[in-house]
């Protein structure tokens, strides 16, 4: 199976982690969309980060409606910070059959060739790149050339996490920015409040 492995915080998931990996599933040529629920990202402060299991629900309720979609717990029992090689190597031996590939955001790619080991993961897994607003003139040429880059398109949008963590520490709605059953779950629970 072509599996798309989408690596993040997802603190909490929203329409735009949504639609990103349909669009994946749909114009790649991979058949299902793993969302890999990070504990901690070596590039990002931990505090203000909701506990992994509670973003690993939130991640489960905003996908169960479509059998593409899976969410993935196994960086939780790796050592912390997890690099993306080190849990693409362990994908690779626990599911031989699979060829996975990463999704990552042009705003990733810029960044990309700072990564642990990218040469390893551009050369045995490869890339699907969405857009994300602003840039692409900043992805080294080098890199959008490069055989096992392919830049998918996917709708732009400049929605963020933080920006909907504010809202709810403000009381204001995120009706819309994210799945009715993740709004329910975090208004339920007083997440992010």
């Amino acid at each position: 199976m072509r599996v798309g492995l989408f690596f993040g915080s997802f603190n909490p998931i929203h329409i735009g982690h949504l639609m990103v990996a349909n669009a994946m599933v749909q114009d790649a040529d991979i058949e299902e969309v793993w969302f890999v629920v990070s504990p901690q990202n070596p590039f990002k402060k931990k505090s203000g980060l909701l506990h992994e299991f509670d973003r690993l629900d939130l991640v489960n309720k905003a996908i169960d409606d479509n059998y593409k979609f899976k969410a993935s717990d196994i960086e939780f029992a790796m050592p912390k910070p997890s690099y993306t090689v080190d849990t693409l190597a362990y994908l690779s031996d626990k599911y031989p059959a699979h060829k996975f590939k990463l999704i990552i955001g042009e705003d990733n790619l810029a960044s990309f060739p700072k990564w642990k080991n990218h040469e390893a993961i551009l050369e045995y897994y490869g890339l699907l790149v969405y857009p994300r607003p602003g840039y692409g003139k900043e992805v080294p040429a080098t890199m959008l050339g490069h055989t096992n880059v392919q830049v998918v398109e996917a709708p732009l949008i400049d929605l963020s996490a933080t920006y909907i963590r504010k809202r709810i520490a403000a009381g204001k709605s995120i009706r819309y920015l994210v799945s009715p059953e993740v709004e329910a779950q975090i208004l339920a629970k007083k997440f992010y409040s």
